[in-house]
C-alpha cells in the first residue's frame, strides 16, 4: 500500500510549480513512508498533487516522479525511459555516446544512466531510485541487450542518502578498449575508473564549436584526456594541452597518437602556475579554451572560486593575439552565468583588452535544462572575441 506524505503550502507551491523537490522542513507528516518509497504527496486540504521518492536521510524528502495521479509501475518507468530515448535519437542522431537519462529533467529525479556504445553506466543517486537499482538494470537489458551494466556510486552525494559508494559491473563484461567517436575522433574511455562515468559527455558539443574556431597557436588548459585539444589540433597549426595529472596528460597522449594527430604538445603542470609563467613571459595564442573542474562546490566558496575563474581568465586574455578567440568554461551551479559574466567583464578591464560575445553555449542537449528547475543549469561555455 502506497504511503501519504503531507506537506505544506510552501512545498504544494513549490510543486505546482513543476520544481521536482520538496524539502524536510516543508513535510508536515510523512505516515508511515518508508526509506526509498514511492509515496502520494498532498497539499493543504488533502489535495493530491503527484508521487514521489521518499528519502528518510536527505534534507530533499521528495522527488517527485509525477505530478498526477496515475499508477508508478513497471510501465511508468519504461514509458519515462522510452521518452528519454527518443529525445536522444531527436537531438543527438547517430552518436554512439550520451546521456540517456538525466535525472530530473526526464522527470526521473536522481537516475543517471550514460551510454556508451553498447555498453551502460547507471548512478542511483536516492534512496528511492538505489531501491530501483535491480529494475533499472532489467529494463536496460531487456530493451538494449548490451554488453555491460556498470554502477558508478561512488559519488559523494550519496552519503547524504546513507547509501554506500560502489563502483562495479551489474550485468555482463566490459569489452577492452572501448572508445567512443566525437565527430570522427576516437576516444579511449574507461566506465570503471573514469572521471565522471567515463567520459564528459556535458562538454560534446562545446567541444565540436571549439574546433570551428580554432586557429594558428592553441592552448587547452585543463586538458584531461585531450578532448578539446584533439578538436583544435585539426583546424590549428600547433596545440599546447595543460592538465596537472600525469595519468590525464598520458591517456591524453594516447588519444592523440590513436586519431593519428601529432600537432599536439602535452605538458603535465598547475594551469594555475602555467599561465602565470607563460603570460609572464610574452607568449601568445591565438585559440585558448579554459575547461576548469568546478571551482565552487558550495555557496561559501563562490568568492574563493570568482578569484580563481577570474585569475585564469585574466591572464588567457592578456595571451591573446588580436581577433584571438577564449572558449571559457565553468560548470560550477553555484557561479550562475550572470556571475560569470560579470566575472569575465572584471576580468576584461583588468586585462585592458576589449572582449565581445560570440556565443554563449551551455551542457550538450542530451543534459537539458528544467525550465522550473535552475539546478539542472550548471554548465555555462562562453565564446569570446578579443579585439
Amino acid at each position: 500500500m502506497t504511503a501519504d506524505v503531507t506537506i505544506n503550502k510552501k512545498g504544494a507551491t513549490r510543486i505546482r510549480a513543476r520544481h521536482c523537490w520538496v524539502y524536510r522542513s516543508d513535510i508536515l507528516d510523512a505516515g508511515d513512508a518508508g526509506p526509498g518509497a514511492v509515496v502520494r504527496v498532498l497539499g493543504p486540504g488533502r489535495v493530491m498533487l503527484g508521487s514521489a521518492l521518499y528519502s528518510s536521510r536527505s534534507q530533499i524528502a521528495l522527488r517527485m516522479i509525477s505530478f498526477d495521479g496515475r499508477p508508478i509501475d513497471r510501465d511508468f518507468w519504461l514509458s519515462r525511459l522510452t521518452d528519454a530515448e527518443n529525445l536522444r535519437l531527436r537531438t543527438l542522431p547517430g552518436r554512439d555516446a550520451f546521456r540517456l537519462v538525466y535525472g530530473e529533467s526526464d522527470l526521473l529525479p536522481s537516475l543517471i544512466i550514460d551510454r556508451y556504445r553498447d555498453c551502460f553506466v547507471v548512478q542511483t543517486l536516492s534512496q528511492g531510485m538505489d531501491t530501483l537499482k535491480q529494475m533499472w538494470t532489467e529494463l536496460l537489458i531487456e530493451r538494449y541487450s548490451p554488453a555491460a551494466v556498470v554502477e558508478r556510486n561512488e559519488v559523494k552525494v550519496r552519503e547524504m542518502e546513507g547509501l554506500p559508494r560502489i563502483s562495479a559491473t551489474l550485468h555482463g563484461e566490459l569489452p577492452s578498449g572501448l572508445s567512443v567517436n566525437e565527430a570522427g575522433l576516437n576516444f579511449a574511455v574507461d566506465l570503471l575508473k573514469g572521471q565522471k562515468t567515463g567520459w564528459f559527455l556535458d562538454q560534446s558539443e562545446n567541444r565540436i564549436a571549439a574546433e570551428r574556431y580554432a586557429r594558428g597557436r592553441a592552448l587547452d588548459c585543463f586538458t584531461f584526456q585531450g578532448g578539446f585539444a584533439l578538436h583544435l589540433a585539426r583546424r590549428s597549426e600547433h596545440v599546447v594541452a595543460v592538465d596537472s595529472s600525469a595519468e590525464a596528460v598520458q591517456m591524453a597522449a594516447k588519444n592523440a597518437a590513436a586519431n593519428d594527430i601529432n600537432n599536439v604538445e602535452f605538458v603535465e603542470e598547475n594551469v594555475f602556475d602555467f599561465l602565470g609563467r607563460m603570460e609572464r613571459g610574452g607568449e601568445r595564442f591565438d585559440t585558448i579554451v579554459l575547461d576548469p573542474p568546478a571551482f565552487a562546490k558550495n555557496r561559501a566558496s563562490i568568492p574563493a572560486a570568482a578569484r580563481g575563474y577570474k585569475e585564469i581568465n585574466l591572464r588567457a586574455m592578456k595571451m591573446l593575439t588580436r581577433g584571438g578567440v577564449l572558449i571559457t568554461c565553468s560548470c560550477s551551479y553555484h557561479m550562475g552565468e550572470v556571475d560569470f559574466l560579470n566575472m569575465l567583464s572584471e576580468a576584461a578591464a583588468d586585462a585592458e583588452r576589449s572582449v565581445r560575445i560570440l556565443e554563449k553555449r551551455m551542457q550538450s542537449p542530451d543534459h537539458p535544462v528544467m525550465v522550473s528547475m535552475p539546478e539542472t543549469y550548471y554548465l555555462k561555455c562562453i565564446v569570446l572575441s578579443v579585439l
